[in-house]
């Protein structure tokens, strides 16, 4: 098809699936390549998503060489972000990474000062901010229905039976999976991280390694504080991958369950030890598949690269929600609160 946008796949894992899925949706998107160091992985998904005609291999520079892509869709592990990405943008390609966006926030500022550097795209998969549940919640916070926020909390608690490379990975709820919440909270708040105090530790039970579980305390800029309480090892009622969510505003209060269950109430009365307060309904949009989640994100990058705009999850914003993590850790660590390095 003319003007597809040629794509070089590099990381052939279990994630890899899902970001195929979705990109092969879209008919302007040309999967040139599939990498990863383990070839078998990558002719597996080529034999599953019939992708005859892709090169297949295990050599990066190689498949660049061969199939000169537009852009690299970078699938693999945190610690391979940074030198796939760095090199994929000094060979004049986009990049969509897999979150988080770079193992360190010195890695992180690199690749953003490179691809400032290349004027190439560096955007990074946050695929919770592309559901239309959490896009009316942010615009039912906007609207000041409840006043100004003031306090946020969320709660993470599921048990999530991975195998593979998670159960050996340190820091593994905050690295792997809290910096989808901490990027949701700076989306729906618009606020940045300030401070935090953090507690990580991984409960007898666990079948991870390390970090199974995490509470953090954040100041946010305008004075908002925002708790995370979560754990990848929490067997029963289990929230939904989005969590569960508590904001309190100036003039009320709203109750979120990370999907479409959704109440809220506002004060009505000024007088009284507990002021009377109403119900206020909120509406979500319809959904529409193509603009969901990872897909609703690939399609936006696609996009972007085709008109010179920005995506909503470009690094150079992303990288906040990465300093939320990394700090976090830190915090933990030093067993003290810290000061977050944008």
């Amino acid at each position: 098809m003319k003007n597809q946008i040629r794509v070089l796949l590099v990381g052939c894992g279990a994630i890899s699936r899902t970001w195929l899925i979705s990109a092969l949706k879209e008919k302007e998107i040309n999967i040139a390549g599939l990498v990863d160091i383990n070839r078998s992985a990558a002719e597996k998904k080529a034999e599953e998503f019939k992708l005859t005609n892709a090169f297949v291999g295990t050599n990066f520079k190689e498949a660049l060489r061969k199939t000169k892509p537009d852009a690299v869709f970078n699938c693999t592990v945190p610690e391979a972000h940074y030198e796939i990405t760095m090199l994929a943008l000094k060979e004049g390609c986009h990049v969509l990474v897999e979150k988080p966006l770079a193992d360190s926030m010195d890695h992180a500022r690199k690749m953003v000062r490179q691809a400032e550097k290349t004027g190439k795209i560096l955007a990074v998969i946050q695929n919770r901010r592309y559901y239309n549940y959490i896009r009316g919640v942010e615009k039912f916070l906007s609207s000041g229905k409840i006043g100004g926020l003031t306090t946020i909390n969320s709660e993470f608690y599921i048990g999530a039976h991975f195998g593979g490379f998670r159960d050996k990975m340190k820091h593994v709820l905050l690295l792997d999976m809290a910096i989808h919440t901490f990027d949701m909270a700076r989306f729906l708040t618009h606020t940045d991280p300030v401070t935090v105090y953090c507690h990580e530790w991984n409960p007898f039970s666990s079948w991870y390694n390390h970090g199974a579980c995490a509470n953090a305390i954040f100041e946010m800029t305008g004075g908002i504080v925002y708790t995370y309480l979560g754990s990848w090892c929490a067997e029963g009622l289990n929230t939904t991958w989005t969590g569960r969510w508590r904001f309190i505003g100036e003039k009320g209060s709203a109750l979120w369950d990370g999907m479409e269950k959704f109440e809220a109430q506002k004060t009505t009365g000024r007088t009284g030890f507990i002021r009377k307060t109403r119900n206020i309904a909120i509406s979500f949009s319809e959904r529409k598949e193509e603009n969901e989640g990872h897909r609703g994100l690939i399609r936006e990058f696609i996009h972007c690269i085709k008109t010179d705009k920005k995506p909503l999850t470009s690094a150079d914003d992303n990288i906040k929600s990465l300093a939320m993590v990394l700090g976090a850790i830190e915090s933990s660590r030093k067993k003290r609160p810290v000061r977050i390095k944008l």
